[in-house]
């Protein structure tokens, strides 16, 4: 095998070896925004206590009639489940989220819209309210949450 040859080999296996590193690389940098979960992970913990606490009470439902929306969304709570008094779900038909009232103010531990429709904004909090708007092809929803003696409730429409 003459030299040429030897260096030609060397040459791209170099090239291999560089490429598969700016690529890992590159998958590392970008991978949590690819594979992360909207909302965040719960915890064993925080999925064993949302199942061994009791189902809250079902809070009053809220109609938004904006201008522009061909259809009036109504926020309201999920379906029941088994969460504390100081977490709650909601829904609209472009999704649904699942606030908590903490010390620190209103946190949106977790929201997802349905199929059809994307995130537009979020304020996931903690703060005085929390919000996170759904976009799609029937319009806008958003949902607004606050506390109100230490339990998540949806806020009126401001519009």
């Amino acid at each position: 095998m003459g030299r040429r040859t030897v260096l030609a080999v060397a040459g791209w296996l170099a090239t291999a070896l560089i490429a598969t590193l700016i690529g890992l690389a590159a998958i590392q940098v970008v991978g949590e925004s690819l594979t992360g979960t909207p909302g965040g992970v719960r915890s064993e913990q925080e999925v064993a206590r949302a199942l061994t606490e009791p189902a809250p009470a079902t809070p009053t439902a809220r109609t938004d009639t904006p201008a522009q929306t061909p259809q009036s969304p109504t926020a309201q709570p999920a379906s029941p489940s088994a969460e504390a008094g100081n977490r709650r779900s909601f829904t609209t038909p472009g999704g649904s989220a699942v606030a908590e009232c903490r010390p620190s103010g209103a946190w949106l531990a977790t929201w997802s819209p349905r199929q059809g429709y994307r995130v537009d904004e979020v304020d996931r909090g903690p703060d005085d309210d929390v919000e996170v708007t759904f976009v799609g092809p029937s319009g806008e929803y958003e949902l607004s949450v606050r506390c109100v003696g230490g339990v998540p409730v949806l806020e009126p429409d401001d519009d």
